[in-house]
């Protein structure tokens, strides 16, 4: 199944969350947007669950590893 924390695999601007605290998830789906190198990346779940806690905000600039979501 996955780890319930969602990572960022590189540095870069958030420039949409996708979903809010209480929100139900599927593995996949996009929990962010991520814009590195001037490209938009989806960072998507690893796994089902009801997101926990958002750690970002839009606008907001993350380092490789950074957790952006937590799933339960």
């Amino acid at each position: 199944s996955g780890s319930g924390s969602v990572t960022v695999p590189m540095q870069g601007t958030i420039v949409k969350v996708n979903v809010a605290v209480g929100d139900t998830v599927e593995i996949g789906q996009a929990v962010v947007i991520l814009e590195a190198m001037k490209m938009e990346n989806a960072v998507n779940a690893e796994k089902s669950g009801v997101v926990k806690a958002v750690k970002v905000a839009a606008g907001d600039a993350v380092s490789a590893g950074d957790v952006v979501v937590v799933i339960e």
